[in-house]
């Protein structure tokens, strides 16, 4: 189990890094023309959002974001370098502005990371808690959401355990329900808790208007 390939990954990107409110966002630039948006929160030291977007191509055009982690769906912004007028959007999110809309009744699966957790909230599912199967399949390397009634089926995929090697255990997943959403919590190993605090560590020296060192401690001291 390791995830030096993920340091690795990580520390080939061109990074930029500015702070919003209580917020610090980094943008990644990867050398095969992928992109990765973060954003933490400037108390805790834990990612808040990520967003990947891939290489753009004359025949597809400009790439969208997909997001990967982030407590609720909404519109997210990043100016970075930007020149204003110069009609570029090398560092923006989707060209400028990226906004997910979502059904009033359709459900709704939002993801986010605690300090000791990997947490999934599934909202406008309306049935009762014994309606529910959820498992951690290790071949799929991925949480399966399942309902009795036939109505949900789910594959959830955890790439922040596949970034340290790790499959998914059944022994660190629980489950509750209250309204109308399903919240899944998984517990994070402590080599997870590790490749976070090693991440830190590498954006630390990222140029920032900020010291991460109180990040860093408050991360480690587990």
């Amino acid at each position: 189990m390791s995830y030096q390939n993920w340091l690795n990954y990580l520390q080939s990107a061109e990074k930029n890094s500015m702070i919003s409110g209580n917020a610090r966002k980094v943008l990644y630039k990867f050398p095969e023309g992928r992109q990765m948006a973060e954003e933490y929160n400037m108390e805790t030291g834990i990612v808040q959002r990520r967003a990947w977007k891939s290489k753009s191509n004359k025949i597809m055009g400009e790439s969208e974001w997909e997001i990967e982690l982030g407590e609720e769906p909404r519109q997210l912004n990043w100016s970075g370098n930007k020149t204003q007028g110069s009609g570029e959007d090398g560092d923006s999110l989707a060209g400028g502005d990226f906004t997910l809309r979502e059904s009033n009744t359709a459900p709704l699966l939002t993801k986010r990371i605690t300090k000791k957790n990997i947490e999934w909230r599934i909202r406008n599912m309306p049935y009762s808690l014994d309606i529910y199967n959820v498992t951690a399949d290790p071949e799929k390397r991925a949480i399966i959401v399942r309902t009795s009634n036939k109505k949900y089926y789910k594959v959830i995929p955890v790439p922040d355990l596949d970034r340290c090697g790790v499959k998914p255990s059944q022994e660190s997943l629980s489950i509750h329900h209250q309204f109308n959403t399903l919240i899944i919590t998984y517990k994070k190993p402590s080599i997870l808790c590790e490749m976070e605090a090693q991440v830190l560590l590498l954006l630390k020296n990222v140029e920032t208007e900020t010291d991460m060192d109180d990040l860093l401690k408050g991360l480690m001291a587990k």
